[in-house]
């Protein structure tokens, strides 16, 4: 990616949760607002990673990898937040004003899956592991960020869902939950903070492989694989810079008349 003038977000300060792992969407955000010329404050909790399949990788490097897709002048700063904890939203949005100044832009990407299944085997635990890092936490962070925010241009938040309003995911219950209620409260919350010059949308990324779908490492049975794929037009899943894009743009200028929506951006995938 390459500008003639000035990058599109050159002196503006980015906040990107969960970002921890190459194959990741956070990894892939980054370093589209990276190459667009923020400076960037990336969350991260390598434990969650080391609890799944896939594992976790070494945050030194993650982080070296993103600082090389930095614009001159531009900084990375990042620090781990468990989002279980209650005041960890505001000490990360605290923290990365600390580090890098007047916030500009909010991306939260994080979420807890796993330890989910149908309604036979809800418990509290599981609905409020859920609710407190998938939802709660976005809020809260939202929160902070818009009371730090001047009313300058380019105040963006960005939240992260995963179609539950589009078809059943009657496998997870606690994990549709908890993001079905951004999608349920997002216009609400835009409602609420563009007064103070911020523009809020959630997208929907799809069925992204970020390394749950591969077939050495997924904890989803390979029948279940192949019918997700089948119902994918393009004949293949989504790969994280494709949501990344779509990130991309909205939280830049050109993005400024888009408030308030829930945007799938699922490359046609079929639910039925």
């Amino acid at each position: 990616m390459s500008f003639e003038s000035d990058p599109p977000l050159a002196g503006r300060v980015a906040v990107i949760t969960g970002v921890s792992r190459r194959k990741g969407i956070g990894f892939a955000i980054a370093g589209r607002l990276a190459a667009m010329g923020a400076s960037l404050f990336l969350q991260h909790h390598a434990p969650s990673d080391a609890e799944q399949p896939w594992g976790a990788e070494s945050i030194d490097e993650v982080m070296e990898a993103l600082t090389m897709k930095l614009a001159a002048s531009a900084r990375l700063e990042h620090a781990e937040f468990d989002f279980t904890r209650s005041d960890a939203p505001r000490q990360l949005i605290d923290s990365a004003r600390s580090a890098l100044g007047h916030l500009d832009v909010l991306v939260c990407n994080h979420a807890r899956s796993g330890g989910d299944g149908p309604l036979a085997q809800m418990t509290a635990e599981r609905l409020d592991e859920h609710w407190q890092v998938n939802t709660r936490s976005t809020l809260l962070a939202t929160q902070r960020f818009a009371d730090q925010h001047d009313g300058r241009r380019g105040g963006r938040v960005i939240w992260l869902t995963s179609g539950q309003t589009q078809g059943p995911m009657s496998g997870e219950i606690a994990y549709a939950t908890s993001k079905a209620a951004l999608a349920g409260i997002t216009s609400s919350v835009a409602d609420d903070v563009i007064d103070r010059g911020i523009l809020l949308n959630t997208v929907n990324p799809g069925p992204v492989n970020t390394g749950y779908l591969d077939g050495e490492m997924t904890d989803r049975p390979s029948e279940v694989l192949e019918s997700v794929l089948a119902r994918c037009p393009t004949g293949r899943f989504g790969e994280p810079d494709d949501p990344a894009r779509l990130i991309a743009w909205l939280v830049s200028d050109e993005g400024r008349w888009m408030v308030g929506q829930v945007l799938n951006t699922e490359g046609g995938f079929l639910r039925w």
